[in-house]
């Protein structure tokens, strides 16, 4: 898939994204069998969601049939509900998470592989936070480039409260087309991971998902 995600950053790149069948990318068997295997790796992938299945479920299934009932799913697609739990923060409130099913965790997983790369190639160069291949040593090497040789001396630390919880999900959509995500199924999926059922919440109106996959993603 590296040639395909290649390509991909060097069609968004050029702002020649327009036409691409993006759901056929994501769909493809090789992306599907990627998705399996980023997540078989994931420490993540023995937490249960709602239905208490995880990925050694999945390791039961020839790859026939994991390629059948994935793409089966997303023919006509509809997330299954998220478990909530919550963590302590170092402050000792609480920060709600949400865990999907493996399915929807596997399905998440198919889509970041694709649209990451046409994000990538548009987001900008010194931001650092939940991007692949950099971590906070990127960061503190740039602070430091910038004390030295543009003599900056000053850092602003801003924490905007329950930012990603309020996220405007029309707004989201409508940024992804800009950037280049512009094939409407994949918009459409994407719309209904958004709306996936909380567990004692309910549907939600605003917010990006704590928990899956896509959750750094859509933080980006």
């Amino acid at each position: 898939m590296q040639d395909v995600f290649d390509k991909l950053y060097e069609r968004s790149s050029n702002n020649a994204t327009k036409g691409i069948d993006l759901y056929g990318i994501i769909t493809s068997r090789e992306n599907l069998l990627l998705a399996y295997r980023n997540i078989k790796t994931n420490t993540g992938s023995k937490t249960k969601g709602c239905d208490g299945i995880t990925i050694d479920d999945y390791k039961i299934k020839d790859e026939d049939e994991f390629i059948m009932e994935m793409t089966n799913e997303l023919s006509d697609y509809t997330p299954q509900m998220v478990r909530r739990i919550f963590i302590e923060k170092d402050n000792g409130k609480l920060r709600p998470l949400g865990i999907p099913t493996m399915r929807d965790r596997l399905i998440q997983q198919a889509f970041k592989q694709v649209l990451e790369p046409i994000c990538e190639a548009k987001f900008y160069e010194h931001s650092y936070g939940f991007r692949p291949n950099r971590t906070t040593h990127h960061a503190l090497a740039r602070c430091q480039y910038l004390i030295n040789k543009s003599k900056m001396y000053h850092v602003v630390d801003i924490d905007v409260a329950g930012f990603f919880d309020h996220v405007n999900h029309l707004k989201l959509l409508k940024q992804l087309y800009t950037i280049g995500v512009k094939d409407r199924r994949v918009l459409t999926i994407i719309r209904k991971m958004l709306k996936a059922e909380i567990e004692g919440e309910g549907v939600p109106t605003r917010g990006t998902p704590q928990g899956g996959y896509c959750r750094h993603y859509f933080q980006t």
